[in-house]
């Protein structure tokens, strides 16, 4: 009993402050109607970047270490579009609205915060790790399956990833960072992961019921997949508990809501998109805290 009651407790002081921060977003927006793409842009360009440099850079970041980890979550990645494909033509839905959100997953809004509550400040490279693979995954193959002739190279010029090449070369090269520049970089990059979750609860307020039946079958399908893969390539990869228990996290996330953004950007059904991502958080309320039971056992 006293096992399970702390297993509760410990799902409950994960998921709770993630989730009042999302409905303390929706909240205001719903009162104010706030225009949130200064605050996205502010985090996408400088509090994120921040936060991968500063945990790049550290010494204490190993990156071998995670190269596993790595490798599944491309394949959770990968192998979610692979399975869920015939489902599309059997359902006479357009692959490219539906399987993007299948694939490329909240690791940033949510996916940040959940791992770094759950299982404290050490994981946060892990963490940093599995949303740089998405990210990139997302703004090549995404992208790329939206439109093959867009230029890859446009990677290049994003902030994350210049942080992010910039982080792991500061890393290999053994280099200190100054007290000073290191505390900033630190408290600029605090910012981020509760603004993530705050812009997160904004964009509840554009949630479409219209379009309903394909958002809830989407909730139901994207952590599914996730997870399936998930189980089905730790034989193969043979991750240790921790390790894991990250990857599971990972596959049962929720759409990203980029995914909406890039549907806009290239006409492909938004409309149809915003629900399965926006109904997806939604249903992260049930598969979240199922998940976590799980691998917190």
């Amino acid at each position: 009993m006293t096992d399970s009651y702390a297993l509760a407790e410990r799902i409950f002081l994960t998921v709770f402050p993630l989730f009042t921060i999302v409905l303390s977003g929706y909240l205001y927006g719903r009162l104010k109607n706030p225009d949130m793409r200064l605050a996205n842009q502010l985090n996408m360009d400088i509090f994120v970047p921040a936060l991968l440099f500063f945990v790049l850079s550290a010494k204490s970041f190993d990156l071998p270490a995670f190269k596993t980890l790595a490798l599944g979550a491309a394949l959770v990645i990968l192998g979610s579009g692979l399975i869920l494909w015939p489902l599309c033509k059997l359902l006479k839905i357009a692959p490219k609205t539906f399987l993007p959100p299948m694939m490329f997953s909240n690791s940033g809004n949510l996916g940040l915060p959940l791992i770094l509550l759950a299982f404290g400040e050490y994981a946060l490279p892990a963490a940093v790790v599995l949303f740089i693979v998405e990210m990139t995954l997302h703004f090549t193959v995404g992208i790329y399956m939206m439109d093959p002739r867009t230029n890859p190279l446009q990677l290049l010029r994003m902030p994350i990833i210049i942080a992010t090449i910039a982080g792991l070369s500061w890393s290999s090269l053994e280099l200190t960072m100054p007290a000073g520049i290191a505390t900033a970089l630190d408290m600029l990059g605090q910012i981020s992961i509760p603004l993530l979750l705050f812009t997160l609860g904004v964009r509840l307020i554009d949630v479409d019921f219209s379009a309903w039946r394909i958002g809830v079958l989407g909730a139901v399908l994207c952590p599914a997949a996730g997870i399936l893969i998930a189980l089905l390539l730790q034989p193969l990869l043979q991750l240790e508990g921790e390790q894991y228990a990250y990857l599971l996290l990972f596959g049962a996330l929720p759409p990203a809501v980029l995914n909406y953004i890039v549907a806009e950007q290239f006409n492909q059904e938004p409309r149809q998109v915003a629900s399965i991502v926006l109904i997806g958080n939604i249903g992260a309320l049930l598969f979240i805290p199922a998940t976590l039971y799980f691998v917190l056992r």
